[in-house]
């Protein structure tokens, strides 16, 4: 479903284009209706359409300045005019701005029924060429060749000897480079929700050619030079003759229609970085490594993005430096904390280091510390690490936001088996309790502390868990064993009442007679009798 804007003046007209045409089925949805240019363009910085439909007579801005400042900033994007003008003059004017169809108005809806026909099958074309990835294999093979890939690898990676510079582009037959120069250094991000075959890497080796390939468009058009390097990444080099501000505004053009076209059509993204506009050939290597730098901020800023490293270096300052005790915290609340406490201190954390803007390797080196605290913890607690959690476990992630979801993830799971440790040693030692409890009951001045001692726990946490797991505090518990014990003596055998109370750890005889009344429900004479008669 392709998205379209309309953008006209009279109300009358956008609402007769909104009622007489069934959008949908002609495969397109109509996002937005605007009186003029401006509200267009600004509503174009949070939704872009594939089709603007716009008079070319309108307040503050017309359709022709829409027209060009449409194409300077998003070139991908369709211009359809209509007026109620037929000068020459204007279907000149937007001939030069690219307008796909310059039409007469009034149109009638059959008119814009046949046009949005032709828009349609023109963009679907584009959509085919750009998405069939078996056409775009079968040119894998028709691509530069190595040799001139590896010599421009070397030129902007290494650089090169003057003269051999020159040799070289003579035999290569590539127009010299001009007076400023300027690289693109472009990433693959990932491969969006494409299953990709991992035990083949055909499906990648495709769809990194047709990454290359809209690039390889570009770099035709323009006059660019484009390789790969050894790390699969693509690497565009701008010369011109002009200030280097112009040099920047084609390079964040290129790159924002490049990472637009395969974000669009190939359903995957790239990162792109801009580097530094140098004067001669022989910086190029300075260029390649800016860019690299720029590409760096991936890292914190997310992935699908243009990132000029104009917009982060050669300023006063990155941003405050990330805290240095997050490890410790991390390791306190492991130890204490619930796993939502741990998640959001770990957002806490992100969220610090993303607002520090601190270089690629500063931030790595926050993240293992975090990451060495927490092999520590498992390892002093005794949790046995079946995750087999490594320092080098940053390398696998290109941002931030993923190393996020990956501490969750692993943090949730760490804690998990702490719990299961904790527990199992938690009821070990209750077992031990319940096994003292029904050895000794018979020991008047057994307490709570005789019994924390034998466990090695504090009264306090013992208390907690012993409640926990068997539903009885300590003293409902030894009241109950010692109850019990004296009901079997008073059925089985014709000791006294006062012997009985000293063989379940009374020295008071009365006290002992309440308490078994409040038991049982009676006094020990009732509960023999009773036993008696029914026996």
């Amino acid at each position: 479903m392709y998205k379209v804007f309309i953008v006209d003046d009279e109300a009358v007209v956008r609402d007769g284009l909104k009622r007489t045409i069934n959008w949908q089925e002609h495969g397109f949805e109509l996002i937005g209706d605007y009186a003029n240019g401006r509200e267009a363009l600004e509503m174009m910085e949070h939704t872009v359409p594939d089709v603007i439909i716009s008079d070319i007579s309108m307040p503050f801005m017309d359709g022709l300045e829409l027209a060009a400042a449409v194409a300077r900033k998003y070139p991908y994007v369709k211009i359809i005019i209509l007026t109620g003008f037929d000068e020459f003059e204007y279907a000149q004017q937007a001939i030069r701005l690219k307008v796909s169809d310059f039409i007469l108005k009034p149109i009638t809806a059959h008119e814009m029924r046949d046009l949005l026909q032709k828009v349609k099958r023109e963009m679907d074309e584009v959509a085919q060429q750009h998405e069939d990835l078996s056409r775009l294999y079968s040119q894998l093979k028709q691509s530069l060749p190595v040799l001139k890939e590896r010599f421009l690898e070397r030129l902007v990676v290494n650089g090169l000897r003057a003269s051999e510079i020159t040799e070289r582009f003579q035999y290569f037959g590539l127009a010299p480079l001009l007076h400023f120069q300027l690289v693109l250094v472009a990433d693959i991000d990932d491969f969006g929700l494409r299953n990709i075959r991992t035990d083949t890497g055909h499906d990648t080796e495709i769809l990194r050619y047709a990454a290359f390939n809209v690039f390889e468009e570009i770099a035709l058009r323009e006059n660019l030079l484009l390789f790969r390097t050894r790390e699969e990444r693509l690497v565009l080099v701008l010369s011109g003759e002009t200030e280097e501000s112009v040099l920047y505004e084609q390079a964040y053009r290129i790159a924002e229609e490049a990472r637009f076209y395969i974000d669009k059509f190939l359903k995957f993204t790239v990162s792109i970085g801009v580097g530094q506009a140098c004067r001669s050939a022989g910086e190029l290597p300075l260029s390649y490594k800016s860019a690299l730098s720029a590409l760096d901020y991936r890292f914190l800023l997310g992935k699908n993005r243009v990132l000029s490293i104009l917009d982060f270096e050669g300023k006063p300052s990155y941003g405050s430096q990330p805290r240095s005790d997050w490890d410790r915290q991390l390791a306190s609340l492991v130890k204490t904390g619930s796993v939502q406490d741990v998640q959001r201190l770990i957002q806490e954390f992100v969220a610090d280091l993303k607002a520090s803007m601190a270089p690629l390797d500063s931030c790595l080196l926050h993240i293992q510390k975090v990451i060495l605290s927490l092999m520590n913890t498992t390892q002093e607690l005794g949790v046995e690490d079946s995750r087999q959690i490594r320092l080098t476990d940053v390398y696998k992630f290109k941002t931030l936001d993923e190393i996020e979801a990956w501490l969750e993830e692993t943090v949730s799971s760490v804690m998990s088996d702490i719990a299961d440790n904790r527990n199992h040693y938690t009821l070990t030692q209750i077992r031990k309790a319940v096994e003292y409890i029904e050895t000794h009951y018979a020991e008047e001045k057994m307490s709570l502390q005789d019994i924390c001692r034998h466990v090695l726990m504090s009264t306090s946490y013992f208390s907690l868990v012993f409640k926990q797991h068997t539903g009885e505090t300590f003293v409902e518990y030894l009241t109950r064993i010692r109850m019990e014990k004296a009901k079997e003596l008073l059925q089985h055998t014709t000791m006294k009442f006062y012997e009985i109370a000293g063989k379940v750890g009374y020295g008071d005889p009365n006290y002992f007679s309440i308490l078994f009344k409040k038991h049982a429900g009676m006094t020990p004479r009732e509960y023999r009798d009773r036993h008696a008669k029914e026996s």
